[in-house]
């Protein structure tokens, strides 16, 4: 009996990009040094998939979805819900999700959507003054990662508060812009409006803000309520695969796809989600989870992040602490320790330094290990899109091709 397959995938959030001036006219991809993943490109296949279907707006939530191999048309319900598996809030029947923001706001412009990147324990803060003000039997307040929280609305049978009519926008994708031009929209909007504007005056007198202020730091003067949603109800990686797996991230919108999949969640206390995340330790973190586990996922956020601040050489340098610290040491550990053994590579949606925002754009990948022919390429952008290689237009069935050891990807 041939031993069995360890497959990694490794997913650098918000990479892929188009080419932008201040990088010599190229994309980020092609400005960085990253030895590792150009030669799991070239001794693997190099590839583009969709992530992002036409009628959603691009972003994590339904691009991890369709990377870790789940059809958004079939499985997508919200942002929030996703997350609420994560931080551990059960949703019946009734309840929905909706994420909620700490962030800046100045001179009625959405200012900094992470509220200068607030900590995790300044935001729990906050958010526990939010539910002993404004929580009720109906809205519930929960802390989550930094800037990241939760809002959950327990609903009542036959009397939805909200419904897929309800419109809210996601800050992070109108940077500067007025605030007042995106508020929520449709059922149950003015009960999100009221409660954002009821928590102003709470947030511009409490001791965190004072504190961030007095040291020269963006105060959290608002919450942003947006990405509501149902429950989810996804059938388990195993059930769909046959293998079981380990997500290791540290944002809980991936955390909680993890879950829902029926991946054990591994926490790596010194990654943040940021751009000083611990990129090595997740690494380590990764090695070693694969003793115990067929599928893991390593999943950094920093690209995303430098994305969105329009900070190329920050995007840049992520990209090559990923190839370092991650790529580098788990392809090395997987030649050394497993007769047969797949990784994938790739971000899941576009987030573009141009614009600082999320794009739809089809993403670049790349496969090596066990059964994978050579392409010769390096991972970027052009390679893929002109080097030959498969394009997925529906992205989530890249992951059962990524899975089956008789794909030659041609």
């Amino acid at each position: 009996m041939a031993p069995p397959t360890k497959y990694v995938i490794v997913i650098p959030d918000g990479a892929a990009d188009e080419p932008f001036e201040a990088l010599g006219g190229r994309t980020a991809l092609q400005a960085a040094d990253i030895p590792a993943m150009d030669d799991v490109a070239a001794s693997g296949i190099v590839g583009r998939s969709r992530n992002v279907p036409d009628r959603f707006l691009p972003a994590s939530d339904v691009a991890t979805l369709s990377l870790l191999g789940y059809d958004p048309e079939a499985y997508y319900t919200g942002r929030a819900p996703l997350e609420a598996a994560a931080v551990g809030v059960p949703l019946g029947p009734d309840d929905w999700a909706v994420r909620c923001n700490l962030m800046t706001i100045e001179d009625g412009l959405l200012a900094d959507f992470t509220a200068g990147h607030i900590t995790s324990e300044e935001g729990a803060a906050i958010i526990a003054s939010l539910q002993q003000a404004l929580g009720s039997s109906e809205f519930e307040f929960h802390p989550g990662v930094s800037y990241r929280n939760l809002l959950a609305y327990r609903g009542r049978s036959g009397s939805p508060l909200f419904t897929r009519e309800t419109v809210t926008v996601p800050p992070h994708d109108h940077p500067d812009q007025p605030a007042a031009n995106y508020l929520p929209k449709g059922p149950g909007a003015e009960a999100l409006i009221d409660l954002m504007e009821r928590a102003r005056p709470i947030l511009a007198d409490h001791p965190v803000n004072r504190a961030r202020v007095a040291a020269g730091k963006k105060p959290a003067n608002a919450v942003w309520l947006w990405g509501q949603g149902e429950a989810p109800h996804m059938p388990a990686f195993r059930e769909l695969h046959g293998l079981g797996g380990a997500i290791i991230s540290a944002v809980d919108l991936v955390r909680g796809v993890g879950v829902l999949a029926g991946w054990e969640r591994i926490d790596v206390p010194t990654a943040t989600g940021y751009l000083d995340t611990d990129y090595a330790a997740k690494g380590r973190a990764g090695i070693a989870a694969l003793a115990d586990h067929d599928v893991v996922c390593v999943h950094v956020e920093a690209p995303d992040e430098a994305s969105h601040e329009g900070r190329g050489d920050a995007k840049v340098e992520a990209i090559e602490r990923i190839d370092r610290d991650i790529v580098a040491p788990i392809v090395a550990h997987l030649r050394a320790t497993y007769p047969r053994w797949r990784l994938l590579i790739s971000p899941d949606h576009s987030t573009l330094l141009r614009t600082r925002a999320h794009d739809r754009a089809p993403v670049a990948w790349a496969i090596a290990g066990t059964s994978i022919p050579p392409s010769g390429l390096r991972y970027d952008e052009e390679h893929a899109r002109d080097g030959g290689g498969p394009f997925l237009d529906q992205g989530w069935r890249l992951m059962a091709k990524f899975l089956d050891l008789g794909w030659a990807g041609r």
